[in-house]
């Protein structure tokens, strides 16, 4: 296969909390007079819901332009195409946490086929699944309760009556049945550990003939990811930097908030610079 120049990068990141954030998770710590410009990139029932700053949304052109970049989400294709990313929509997404490839916008039916397969031959099912979350849940601090894509569930909680120990026991629990639990926000994901955003970036490497594969996220879903890319970069928030989770190829940033993901894109360009100058 020949690779174009804007092809032999592949930059395969992480989206909430990576590159785009809520109000809630932008972390402005400086003096409002001193807060950089936001770009919102999200509108949800009506209100505006994920930002970045201008800066970045410059710096993401760049990478576009420069790499074939693809998003990489554990959000549903429906909650993916809500975000208007500040590039040319790329030709890649991976989500559903690789339960879908997005090739032009449309779900890969190979993949999608692939996928299915594989859960079936190596893990406990959705409904075993999902039907302890709801056994286990107290309805004290449960809000919602959610199946995406039909590949895997979450509960939405109020933090703050979360018991202590509730989300290790239930990580305990899938473990024994080929499935992963992890928290991000108020929200508890439940994943078939055979569903990873890695398996789908290999997939866009092999289809696009790269040579260099960089990654970015900060939730313990995104740890197969940075570590199956060349390079990765993790925020210096997040449940990896709560865990303090680090690989031999990734690279831990001070930042946190949104300050990260301008830094994580100006990673990816330079790494990409590097790569196009060798």
């Amino acid at each position: 296969m020949t690779t174009s120049p804007a092809s032999a990068v592949l930059v395969a990141s992480d989206l909430d909390r990576t590159l785009i954030y809520s109000s809630a998770a932008l972390g402005l710590r400086m003096p409002d007079a001193e807060a950089p410009r936001l770009l919102c990139v999200e509108v949800y029932e009506s209100k505006p819901l994920s930002y970045l700053t201008e800066t970045a949304a410059g710096l993401m052109a760049q990478l576009a332009a420069e790499t074939c970049f693809v998003p990489t989400t554990t959000r549903t294709r429906e909650q993916y195409h809500r975000i208007k990313l500040p590039c040319p929509t790329p030709r890649f997404a991976i989500c559903a946490n690789g339960g879908h490839l997005l090739v032009d916008g449309v779900s890969d039916p190979d993949w999608q086929a692939q996928v299915a397969r594989t859960l079936a031959d190596e893990c406990a099912s959705l409904a075993e699944v999902r039907a302890h979350l709801l056994d286990a849940a107290d309805p004290a601090w449960l809000l919602k309760e959610r199946v995406a894509e039909d590949l895997f569930a979450y509960l939405v909680v109020e933090r703050a009556l979360l018991p202590g120990e509730w989300v290790k026991e239930l990580g305990e629990w899938a473990e024994g049945r080929g499935w992963t639990v992890s928290l991000q926000g108020r929200k508890i994901y439940a994943v078939p550990k055979p569903l990873t955003k890695s398996a789908a970036m290999r997939e866009v490497a092999r289809r696009t003939g790269a040579t260099l594969t960089l990654a970015a996220g900060d939730s313990i879903l995104d740890a197969d990811l940075l570590l199956a890319a060349d390079q990765g970069w993790r925020p210096g928030h997040g449940e990896l930097a709560d865990t303090g989770w680090t690989g031999p190829q990734v690279t831990v940033l001070p930042e946190a908030g949104v300050a990260a993901g301008e830094e994580i894109l100006r990673s990816f360009i330079r790494a990409a610079g590097r790569h196009g100058a060798a």
